[in-house]
């Protein structure tokens, strides 16, 4: 029996797991489908360029045909293992702009503007380089800058100048304009996970149980309060009062939900899944940054390359990792970047860049020989909108993820000129005197007809899925502004599935953040109702 049971050990169920169990007297139960962290790859920097091959720390699901993408289904890789995404992503450190919380807070209150949230990141961030009144250097998650850049991605950065960009030392400083070296979750060269931060201080206290490889197939409850879960034929019970939290993301919170009976009417018949709670908007708002690439052979052996003359370089690396975690293997491939206008009527930038000193196709699924970068820019405020639907009734099958990209006009408009300027920074002469040959999309395609074709056949997703779970102050939206479900008691959805929008960046350190805020209201909530003599939770005795 447990007062809080949290479904997903990702960026915001690890936090979820460390603020609620702080107070000794609420036992909680932390459900993760995958693994322990314990692959060495998850907290060697360079090992992510791995990962995309790993079946079990990674759900591997594929997007349904995409018509706007030449019926390409897309692969979505999404961490299956202690710290979720966190412990396979890019490690990129970034808040996104203050106006996205600020249309967060139109949709569903102040709880949810930039002058809250903006607290709530300097609460969490422990920033081992920066030390201002942007950032905080006590807080739980490390954030640091790169012990080691390659000077392909210096180069892009003055390739970047060059074009009358600015250079950027902080992107979660003063302003988001500009290119520079991104700053990432690492500490002592290595991954800084949602884990890491927040479970590692919390694994050992007695009333936090934590059950790895227990994928959770629906949400049990009784009249239509939560009353716990099951997992493969058993079932995780509540306490009078619990709550059970999802923060699957946002391709498995809203799976669970139309499981468990809460979602669209006609989607939960054509499966014969009983009908809890009529809820049209579960699986819908699904957003997500589309991303293209150009890449380029270097005239020089400065990336890191697939080659034989590589080797001894890999050796080094090694070598200075384990004697002193330095070197190339603590990069995180992504190094520089920078976030820029699609043209200069935007009021903010709407394209972000993520520069490689190394060629990636396909995820790095596909292995590609030689030295070279790859630059990609995606379109930080897409139109499109896609959905999550059901497979079957089987909890086990993967869900349909209808991505819908580019099935709004204006979508590809943003990146055909994203690509164009991506080209331009390539073509600076910090790049351009040490490439050789574009490979991608290939110095033949000039014309716009051309550049379209190559995006519809090369596009890729940056993986930030959002919005499936919608939040709002109106009654349509799926969970309200504390991420209650509405219709039904005692369950939240709290990850990245609530974001009313996306946010103009990387969603990882935003996942976060509305964990901790989430919480902040839970234990608020509590509080208040023990002064006032109403225990929402049972209080468990010391004995």
């Amino acid at each position: 029996m447990f007062d809080y049971i949290i479904v997903g050990a990702g960026s915001a169920g690890c936090v979820l797991a460390n603020r609620l169990s702080a107070d000794p007297g609420t036992r909680v139960c932390l459900v993760e489908a995958g693994t322990r962290d314990r692959n060495p790859l998850i907290h060697l920097p360079l090992g992510l360029a791995l990962l995309a091959h790993n079946k079990k720390l990674n759900w591997g699901y594929k997007t349904a045909p995409q018509a706007a993408l030449n019926g390409r289904r897309l692969y979505w890789p999404r961490g299956r293992t202690l710290g979720g995404s966190s412990s396979v992503n890019a490690m990129i450190y970034a808040r996104g702009h203050p106006a996205d919380y600020d249309g967060w807070a139109a949709a569903a209150g102040p709880a949810w503007s930039w002058d809250r949230v903006r607290a709530l990141f300097l609460r969490m961030e422990g920033n081992t380089a920066l030390s201002d009144a942007h950032h905080n250097t006590t807080g739980p998650l490390s954030v640091s800058n790169l012990r080691h850049v390659n000077p392909m991605s210096r180069a892009f950065v003055q390739a970047g100048v060059e074009c009358h960009f600015p250079e950027n030392p902080d992107f979660n400083g003063e302003c988001q304009d500009g290119v520079g070296i991104y700053q990432v979750t690492q500490r002592d060269g290595r991954r800084f996970s949602a884990a890491r931060a927040f479970l590692g201080p919390a694994r050992d206290r007695p009333n936090l149980m934590i059950e790895t490889g227990a994928q959770v197939e629906r949400v049990i409850f009784k009249e239509r309060r939560a009353a716990g879960v099951q997992i493969q034929g058993r079932v995780l019970q509540l306490n009078a009062g619990g709550e059970v939290i999802l923060s699957g993301g946002a391709i498995n919170s809203p799976q669970i939900l139309m499981l468990s009976g809460i979602g669209p009417v006609a989607e939960l018949a054509r499966h014969g899944i009983p009908l809890l709670h009529p809820a049209a908007e579960v699986g819908e708002n699904l957003t997500d940054h589309l991303d293209i690439t150009v890449m380029s052979s270097t005239r020089g052996r400065e990336p890191m390359g697939m080659a034989p003359s590589f080797l001894p370089r890999a050796v080094k690396a090694a070598w200075h990792f384990v004697t002193s975690q330095t070197g190339e293997l603590t990069s995180n491939v992504a190094e520089a970047g920078g976030f820029i206008k699609s043209d200069p009527s935007q009021v903010r930038p709407n394209l972000q860049f993520h520069f490689l000193p190394a060629l990636l196709r396909d995820h790095g699924r596909q292995i590609t020989w030689g030295y070279g970068v790859t630059l990609h820019v995606c379109d930080l405020f897409p139109k499109s909108r896609g959905r999550i639907r059901l497979n079957s009734n089987d909890p086990l099958a993967h869900p349909v993820i209808e991505a819908n990209y580019l099935t709004h006009p204006d979508d590809i408009a943003v990146l055909l000129k994203g690509l164009r300027i991506a080209r331009r920074v390539m073509a600076a002469p910090a790049l351009a005197n040490l490439l050789k040959t574009e490979l991608a999309p290939g110095e033949a395609l000039t014309t716009d007809t051309d550049l379209t074709a190559d995006i519809r056949a090369r596009a890729e997703s940056i993986y930030h899925p959002v919005g499936t779970c919608r939040m709002g102050q109106d009654a349509a939206s799926v969970v309200d502004p504390q991420a209650r479900v509405r219709g039904v008691n005692g369950l939240r959805v709290v990850d990245a599935s609530i974001m009313p929008t996306i946010i103009a960046g990387n969603t990882n350190a935003p996942t976060m953040m509305i964990a901790q805020n989430v919480a902040d209201m839970m234990l608020k909530s509590g509080t208040e109702s023990r002064a006032h003599g109403v225990h929402s939770i049972p209080r468990r005795s010391s004995g």
